[in-house]
């Protein structure tokens, strides 16, 4: 058997900068060891696709991210690992226990099924993996395996741990560390439609800093944002709808000395309102969050999200953000995104309908990626 230390240990000699997932019994000491370790980020993600996301985000900022999940979260990380990491070439390390493990001791009977289809899965996923090692020089082979599949595929990969792999260590277990203290959110801003998705997303343009990173949530908002102006500092999200907030979230703890602005939509926030609880706790100051709202899944067809029933600014207050905005004007747009004592988000109403004609990026998402992790490592 292993400790978590040796895990840690192996993982900080290969770069990793940030952990997220969302727990299991089989991983309690890595998670404790993990939110004790002052050189790591650990994010207690709301669910496993979010978590997933919150590692794309550390990657596109230059570091190393790792996942961690119980195989019976595994169906919540399939939408961003197919559509965004295996299709923009994204790698990342997972941890994905084994419940219900046929040849393991007995488990709760909701395992039995995932527990017999785990490994299966992944081999589905297109992502290798492999059993966790007994020691640890077997353990540092193999995650430098993974590390040479991660770094030449540009795809996630997988190490599988099973009951009692990791030794029980003492640890604090102490809650996960916030970057700002707390402090009583003010909503602020009268709200009312400001405008078009394209004026909007004009503005981001015009007054964020040559060095902000911003992050365009899928659909036409990563398209309007490639037709007004393809800049390297962008980031057109593919898929994993409702995943912009936490690769943002990454991103931004990842890269603390630069701005990340994520720009999200309505349909998409309700899909992952869980992440606003996870920025709100983990509160980075550098991060912005933009919703567009404007009451449609408006790039499958103008169906009507439930957004008109919902407060997002009061959601955001009481999970902890900063300071929260119902946008006004184009004017009120561009004062705010001047100001950095995040996390910040601003509501914005816009009227429905898009730029005719509207392109799709003809930058191939892998290449986003690419050009856009360099930028941020410059």
């Amino acid at each position: 058997m292993i400790t978590a230390d040796d895990l840690l240990d192996a993982l900080h000699g290969l770069g990793v900068t940030l952990i997220a997932g969302v727990p299991c019994a089989f991983l309690t000491s890595v998670i404790q060891r993990a939110m004790d370790d002052p050189t790591l980020s650990y994010i207690p993600a709301a669910n496993e696709g979010d978590a997933v996301a919150m590692a794309a985000g550390a990657h596109l900022g230059g570091g190393r991210g790792v996942v961690l999940m119980q195989n019976s979260g595994l169906g919540n990380a399939v939408n961003p690992l197919t559509s965004l990491c295996h299709t923009a070439r994204i790698p990342l390390l997972m941890l994905v226990t084994l419940r219900g493990d046929p040849d393991g001791p007995e488990d709760e009977p909701q395992h039995g099924l995932m527990g017999a289809i785990t490994t299966g899965l992944l081999d589905l996923l297109h992502i290798p993996w492999c059993d966790c090692p007994a020691d640890p020089p077997g353990l540092r082979q193999v995650l430098q395996q993974a590390v040479e599949h991660m770094d030449h595929e540009k795809r996630p990969y997988a190490l599988v741990v099973r009951h009692n792999d990791f030794l029980p260590v003492s640890g604090s277990g102490a809650p996960v560390r916030c970057l700002a203290p707390v402090e009583p959110c003010v909503i602020s801003g009268q709200g009312g439609i400001v405008g078009t998705r394209a004026e909007v997303l004009s503005v981001v343009q015009g007054v964020t800093q040559p060095s902000d990173l911003l992050l365009a949530t899928t659909g036409y908002t990563g398209r309007e944002l490639y037709a007004l102006d393809d800049r390297r500092n962008q980031f057109y999200m593919v898929g994993s709808m409702g995943c912009v907030s936490s690769i943002g979230l990454g991103l931004a703890l990842t890269r603390p000395d630069r701005g990340v602005v994520a720009i999200d939509g309505d349909g998409a926030l309700i899909m992952r309102l869980g992440t606003l609880a996870t920025i709100g706790h983990i509160r980075p100051a550098n991060l912005i969050h933009l919703v567009l709202d404007n009451g449609q899944y408006e790039s499958t067809g103008g169906q009507a999200t439930t957004s008109p029933e919902m407060d997002f600014a009061m959601i955001a207050a009481g999970c902890g953000y900063a300071a929260v905005v119902e946008v006004e004007s184009l004017d009120r747009l561009a004062e705010e995104l001047g100001h950095r004592n995040g996390p910040r988000l601003l509501h914005i109403r816009i009227h429905p309908g898009t730029m005719e004609p509207l392109p799709r990026p003809g930058v191939p998402p892998d290449q986003v990626v690419s050009r856009f992790r360099s930028f941020a490592r410059g």
